[in-house]
């Protein structure tokens, strides 16, 4: 038989409201640059100012934070459809994410990706559901061989769990012993169908099934999450075992830009577990200026991004 990989290290706990620990000032700045960044767009939307779509991370912000300082410049990040604050962990550059999704010069890719296709260094997103795991693990291999040490971080929901490209993508991986970290944000509902009710099993099961590690946590404290995905990180870069860790997440905004269909008492649970309110009232004179000032921020960057020409696409040459 094969060998079966399991969880090595353990995994973080919950911390119950009001726990939450202190946080640096660089981590704080970074989770409300990413909340006024997200609550920004869906004014702009309410107000006509853009079009299409977008898929905020509301609620889930902490996730990429915790994450970010643990990963190289050398690694792959693959993100999904709600991934503003992958993108923004991953490089704080609210100008040109902002300038995107608006179509105005200085935009990531020239304003043809928006909201969803970005690709900048080693940092590439996606809202095809699935298709970023094979590409990941593709990569994977690739660094394997090429750049011993390095990994790739593949984020997905729980919806997307239920992809087939995930599950083949997997069974490579752990064949292979590819440097995959596979990033889960579980929270609990598919677009608009929750996962008891779309999820045959659980997701541990289905990665112990493929003898990939699993890792859960409940925290939202940055702080304690780091601490423990630290050595699965390490697991992964340093021995080349593909791990997955679930996020026991809550999604507070609606699944695109006014598509919220939960009822009233899911939620008030939703809202009570948001790590924005519970840091504001365990370290409200943390909180308050550096909220004020990632608010302001978001506004100025707003009113300058609207103000730009808009971006003209120049195709390679031939």
């Amino acid at each position: 038989m094969g060998e079966v990989l399991t969880d090595e290290v353990e995994p973080g706990g919950l911390a119950p409201p009001g726990a939450l620990t202190r946080l640096g000032d660089d981590d704080l700045s970074a989770l409300l640059l990413i909340r006024h960044f997200e609550l920004k767009l869906l004014e702009l939307f309410d107000r006509g100012e853009l079009s299409g779509t977008t898929h905020t991370c509301l609620g889930q912000e902490y996730v990429p934070v915790a994450l970010s300082p643990l990963l190289d410049p050398a690694d792959y990040v693959f993100s999904n459809h709600r991934g503003h604050g992958h993108y923004l962990a991953r490089h704080r550059d609210p100008h040109g994410l902002l300038a995107e999704i608006m179509g105005r010069e200085g935009a990531i890719c020239a304003g043809v990706g928006g909201s969803q296709h970005l690709h900048r260094d080693r940092y590439l997103s996606t809202g095809v559901q699935g298709e970023s795991m094979p590409v990941a693990a593709g990569v994977a291999l690739h660094l394997k061989r090429v750049e011993p040490g390095a990994l790739a971080c593949v984020y997905i929901g729980d919806g997307t769990f239920g992809e087939g490209a995930v599950y083949e993508a997997l069974n490579l991986a752990v064949l292979w012993r590819l440097p995959l970290l596979v990033v889960v944000e579980n929270n609990g509902i598919a677009q608009s169908t929750s996962t008891e009710r779309q999820m045959a099993g659980t997701i541990r099961g289905r990665a112990e099934a493929f003898g990939a590690g699993h890792h859960s946590f409940t925290s939202v404290d940055v702080n304690e999450l780091r601490t423990g995905l630290a050595p699965v990180v390490d697991l992964v870069r340093r021995r080349q075992r593909p791990q997955i860790v679930e996020f026991h997440t809550h999604r507070v905004g609606p699944h695109s830009k006014g598509d919220d269909t939960r009822p009233a008492h899911v939620l008030r649970g939703v809202k009570a577990n948001d790590w924005y309110d519970l840091y504001a009232a365990a370290h409200p004179e943390h909180f308050a200026p550096s909220d004020a000032a990632q608010r302001e921020l978001i506004a100025l960057i707003a009113h300058e991004v609207a103000a730009r020409p808009l971006s003209r696409w120049e195709p390679p040459c031939a």
